[in-house]
C-alpha cells in the first residue's frame, strides 16, 4: 500500500499492556520481523508498559522467550537481539498521574518526541490512558495512538471512547486496528478488484448472484468468557471484521489509495446497508450458542459450562444482509461466524450467475456450473476462480464439461514466510499511513447497524439457539440461505 504521511516517522514505540498475550504472540514477533527486514529505524526505542513489576532484563527475557517460538527466523538472524537491545520496560499504572510522569521522563531520556502509543489493553482503559497522557503533556502534534478493537460495546460507548480520544489526538493521529485489514489476501482483494480490468465490469448485480462471508473458528471461548459474555459474536466479530470485509467487497472504486479516499467508499457501503428491524430480524438473522459436543476428536464443554452458568450470549451468527444501491440491488450478502465450528476458515465466496443461454446438450448441461470466486484468508491465503472447461479425452458423444480451479496461491507464488498481519499495520502506523485503519465514522456506522439487530433481539426476547460443538451452527442457519435456493460454501 502507498504510504500517506501525515507527519514524520514515529521515533519511539510505547506498548501499554506489553506483558499481555497479544503483545507477546503478535506485536513483538511482528516488530522482530520488521527489524529482520530492516524496515524499522535502526535506533527506534521500544518501551513496554504494564502494571507488573519487573526490570528491563526480566522483560527482555520474557519477550525473547516469546520470539523463540513465534519468530525463530528473527532470533536466528540476530534481529531479535538488535530489537531487544533497544527495548525497555516500565511498570506503570496509567490511571495514576505520577506513573505517567515517570513514563514521560523515560521517553525524554530515550529522546522520544514522536511516540506511537499502542494500547494493547482492555478497551475500558482507553479513555483513562488518553486522559492521563493528555494531562501529562505527552500528546504533542506528532504523537500517535493505536487501539485494538472493540471500540466500545455499542454506539453510545463507542462515541464516549472516540470523544475522549479525540480530546487528546486528532483523527489523523488515531489508528483503530482491525488486524484482518493487515492480511495480505485482504489487501489483495483491493488489487484483484481495481488492478484487473477482468473483474470490475463483472462486480455488480448483473453478473453476481450472491456473496458469502464466513469467519469460522474451531476454538471455544474458554477462559475469555468474561470478555465474550459482554460482547458476543455480534460485537466481537460482526461489527468489525465482517463489516470490514463486506465493505472491501462492496465498495465503489476509490479515486486513489489515499486513506480518506478508501475509507469514504467504505462508509458509503455502511450507510447503504439495509437496517434489520424487529419486523424482519427473525427471518434475516440466526442467533446461536454452542453446547457440549466433539471437536478435533475430543469431547468439549458448551459455552454455559465454560462460563459456569446460563448465558444468553450468542457464539454464532448468520445474517442475510442487503446493500441498497445500484451496484448491489437484489444481491443478498450472507454472513456467518461462530465458535466451535468444524473448521477454522475465513473466506469470501462470490457466486456468479449462470450463463444466460446454454448451447450444450441436456447431458452436458448437467455438468454446467456457474463460475465462482473464493478469496480465502485462513488457514492458507488463496484466491481461486472456478471456470468451466472441456473434460479431457476423446469421445463421439457431446462435449463434456468440468469445473476447474484457477488458483492464485500466495503460498505457492511466494516462497517467503507468511507475514503476520500486524507487521503491515505496525509499519503503517509508525509512518502515519492510515489507509488500513478504521476511521471513526466507520466504527459508528457499523455499531449503529449492529445495535439495531441487538435491540430487535432484546425487544423480541430472541434467545440463542443451541448447536453442538463441532457442527456448523443451528439448523436455522441452513434454512436462512436454503430458502433462497442457495447453499453455504463448505469444502
Amino acid at each position: 500500500m502507498p504510504q500517506q504521511m501525515t507527519s514524520p516517522v514515529s521515533d519511539g514505540l510505547v506498548y501499554f499492556g506489553a506483558g499481555g498475550d497479544l503483545a507477546l504472540r503478535m506485536l513483538f514477533p511482528s516488530l522482530a520481523y520488521l527489524e529482520s527486514s530492516r524496515l524499522l529505524p535502526s535506533d527506534l526505542p521500544v518501551i513496554g508498559v504494564s502494571r507488573t513489576v519487573m526490570d528491563d532484563d526480566a522483560f527482555r527475557r520474557l519477550v525473547r522467550e516469546a520470539l523463540e517460538s513465534r519468530a525463530p527466523e528473527a532470533v536466528a538472524s540476530g534481529a531479535a537481539d538488535q530489537l531487544l537491545a533497544r527495548t525497555h520496560y516500565l511498570p506503570v499504572d496509567a490511571t495514576k498521574p505520577e506513573d505517567i510522569r515517570r513514563l514521560g521522563q523515560k521517553m525524554a531520556e530515550l529522546g522520544i518526541q514522536r511516540p506511537l502509543y499502542y494500547l494493547s489493553v482492555s478497551p475500558s482503559l482507553y479513555c483513562a490512558i488518553c486522559q492521563s497522557l493528555l494531562a501529562a503533556g505527552l500528546t504533542g502534534d506528532h504523537a500517535r495512538v493505536a487501539m485494538e478493537k472493540p471500540i466500545g460495546k455499542d454506539l453510545a460507548s463507542s462515541r464516549i471512547i472516540n470523544d475522549t480520544v479525540a480530546a487528546s489526538f486528532n483523527e489523523d493521529r488515531v489508528f483503530r486496528i482491525d488486524h484482518y485489514l493487515g492480511k495480505e489476501t485482504v489487501q489483495n482483494l483491493i488489487a484483484l478488484r481495481f488492478a484487473n480490468s477482468l473483474f470490475e465490469p463483472l462486480w455488480n448485480n448483473l453478473t453476481i448472484d450472491h456473496v458469502q462471508i464466513t469467519v469460522a473458528e474451531t476454538q471455544g471461548v474458554g477462559e475469555r468468557w468474561p470478555y465474550y459474555d459482554e460482547y458476543g459474536a455480534m460485537g466481537d466479530m460482526v461489527q468489525n471484521h465482517m463489516m470490514q470485509l463486506l465493505c472491501l467487497v462492496a465498495m465503489e472504486p476509490p479515486s486513489d489509495l489515499r486513506p480518506d479516499s478508501v475509507r469514504n467508499e467504505k462508509v458509503k457501503v455502511l450507510r447503504s446497508l439495509r437496517r434489520i428491524t424487529r419486523a424482519d430480524v427473525q427471518g434475516s438473522v440466526v442467533r446461536g450458542q454452542y453446547g457440549p459436543g466433539v471437536a478435533a476428536g475430543r469431547a468439549v464443554p458448551g459455552y454455559a459450562e465454560e462460563k459456569g452458568g446460563a448465558s444468553d450470549t450468542e457464539t454464532f451468527v448468520a445474517i442475510q444482509a442487503h446493500i441498497d444501491n445500484w451496484r448491489w440491488a437484489g444481491v443478498p450478502f450472507f454472513l456467518r461466524t461462530g465458535k466451535r465450528l468444524p473448521d477454522r476458515d475465513t473466506e469470501v465466496f462470490i457466486q456468479f450467475k449462470p450463463v444466460p443461454h446454454s448451447i450444450f446438450s441436456d447431458e452436458s448441461r448437467q455438468d454446467l456450473a456457474p463460475n465462482n470466486l473464493l478469496i480465502r484468508l485462513q488457514p492458507e491465503e488463496d484466491i481461486v476462480l472456478r471456470v468451466m472447461n472441456q473434460a479431457p479425452g476423446l469421445s463421439l458423444e457431446e462435449m463434456r464439461l468440468e469445473s476447474l480451479p484457477l488458483s492464485l496461491s500466495l503460498k505457492n507464488a511466494h516462497a517467503s514466510r507468511r507475514r503476520i498481519a500486524y507487521e503491515r499495520l505496525l509499519l503503517d502506523a509508525l509512518h502515519g499511513n492510515s489507509t488500513l485503519f478504521v476511521r471513526r465514522d466507520e466504527i459508528e456506522e457499523a455499531w449503529e447497524w449492529v445495535d439495531g439487530v441487538n435491540d430487535a433481539w432484546r425487544r423480541l426476547g430472541v434467545a440463542p439457539k443451541p448447536y453442538p460443538a463441532g457442527s456448523w451452527g443451528p439448523a436455522g442457519a441452513f434454512a436462512l440461505i436454503e430458502r433462497t435456493g442457495r447453499a453455504w460454501h463448505d469444502d
